[in-house]
Formats: C-alpha cells, sequence, structure tokens
C-alpha cells in the first residue's frame, strides 16, 4: 500500500511540474493552448519519475510526421524547379536530430523538460536526441490543439530561417552512413537485397542495411540504388533518434 501512496505521488509530482512547464513555455510558441495537458505531456521525458507511459514518446512519433509534411511542402515551395532526389536531401537535412536540437534550442527547450533525477543531474537539458524528441512531441501537441495550421504556423517561423540561409542539401546518405562508420572505427555498411518483385517495367527492390551494432533496417524503390539509399537514410535517422554518438 505504502508501495502504491508513494508511486501516485509520484505521478501526481510529475504531472504538476509538467503543467507548470506548459504554461511558462506556450508563449513561446505562438499558440494559446485550449487543453494545454498534450504539451505538459510533450515535456515529460521518459526518465521522469512516476510516468513511465505518460512521457514525450507517442507525442514524438506523431510530431515527426507532421514535420515531414511541412517541411516537405515548405521545399516544394520554395524550390519548385528542383527534382525529387534533391528535395530529399535537404528533408533529410531538416529533419534529422542536429537540426531539431539546434531549432530546439533556440527556444530554451531544455529549461522547460520534464526530467529524471540522473538526467536533470546531468547534460540531458542539452541532449541532442532528448532535444530533437521534445521538439517534434511539442508539435504534435501544437498539431493536436490547434490543428495543422497551429503546426504549420510554428513550423515556418523555427526553419524558414535555415531554408533562408541556403542550408546545402545533406550529404548523400550512403557515403554519410559510411564517414558515420569511418569515423566510429567500425566495419563499412553492409547491403543486401531481400526481394526483388514488381514487374520488368516497374521492378520493386527491397534492400536491408546494416552496421555493426546497429539493429539493420530496410527500405523499397524502383531501383538498388534507389533503395540502398532510401534504407542508408533510414538508418541514419534512426542513429539519431536514439542518440548514437
Amino acid at each position: 500500500m505504502a508501495a502504491s501512496r508513494r508511486a501516485s505521488d509520484l505521478k501526481k509530482s510529475v504531472d504538476a511540474d509538467a503543467r507548470s512547464q506548459a504554461l511558462a513555455l506556450a508563449p513561446l510558441l505562438g499558440h494559446s493552448f485550449e487543453n494545454p495537458a498534450s504539451l505538459a505531456r510533450a515535456l515529460t521525458h521518459p526518465s521522469a519519475d512516476g510516468a513511465p507511459t505518460r512521457n514525450n514518446q507517442r507525442l514524438e512519433f506523431l510530431g515527426d510526421r507532421v514535420l515531414g509534411l511541412v517541411i516537405a511542402a515548405l521545399l516544394m515551395k520554395r524550390f519548385p524547379a528542383e527534382p525529387e532526389g534533391t528535395l530529399s536531401l535537404r528533408l533529410s537535412a531538416l529533419v534529422r536530430g542536429e537540426t531539431l536540437a539546434q531549432v530546439a534550442r533556440t527556444l530554451d527547450l531544455g529549461r522547460y523538460l520534464v526530467l529524471g533525477a540522473s538526467e536533470a543531474e546531468g547534460v540531458g537539458r542539452d541532449k541532442p536526441a532528448s532535444l530533437a524528441n521534445a521538439l517534434e512531441a511539442v508539435i504534435a501537441a501544437l498539431y493536436l490543439d490547434g490543428g495543422l495550421g497551429a503546426a504549420e504556423a510554428f513550423i515556418a517561423r523555427r526553419f524558414e530561417p535555415l531554408l533562408d540561409q541556403g542550408l546545402p542539401p545533406a550529404k548523400d546518405a550512403k557515403t554519410a552512413l559510411q564517414e558515420w562508420a569511418q569515423a566510429r572505427k567500425r566495419p563499412r555498411p553492409t547491403y543486401r537485397t531481400v526481394t526483388v518483385g514488381g514487374t520488368a517495367h516497374e521492378p520493386l527492390f527491397e534492400i536491408e542495411v546494416e552496421i555493426q551494432g546497429v539493429e539493420p533496417v530496410r527500405a523499397t524503390g524502383g531501383s538498388k540504388r534507389e533503395a540502398e539509399h532510401a534504407a542508408a537514410r533510414l538508418l541514419l535517422e534512426a542513429l539519431d533518434r536514439l542518440g548514437h554518438d
């Protein structure tokens, strides 16, 4: 009974901290929240005591998709003559963890996070993966409370300056992944053809990429090269999300 009471008290404490931080952050987001509960959850890190299921991970999942959609639309408008491949590289550069952490720091987002004791005492408030995940969760909170318009307005304000600065396209995904492995003295990534389907005119390749010590990922494409690049891009995004140094 005592343990149950302590757990309940912890949850109440975390919820109260999250609500307080949400109220402090909301004015910086350019949106008046009708229900700030989603923003409070967006600021609750998985390490927060008493919040094993009420953290920001599900919101991060949604925010990642909303961000990708809005950034893709911004790129289509800003670069009307660029082909899909170049737009994809620009998109990868803008939604990768490093860029998200950079944008999060312009909000000083780390100071509003509700963290567990060990994270709060360390560098948790400036950890790139935590900042990137929290920013995606905040975007999801804006979307849930104010619809796509609220999320679009926030993303445009925070990300358009990066477009205006002439952010160059990201490196070729296979090259970037190989450089990632080399910098950490790991073997080169290996690519394996899993399936070849489709038709003679429209083939579909499924490729798996693996790197030592990391869960492999798969992607598909209309050519082996396209599928390999897509798989490399997915693995780079996974490394960013997991905070691999």
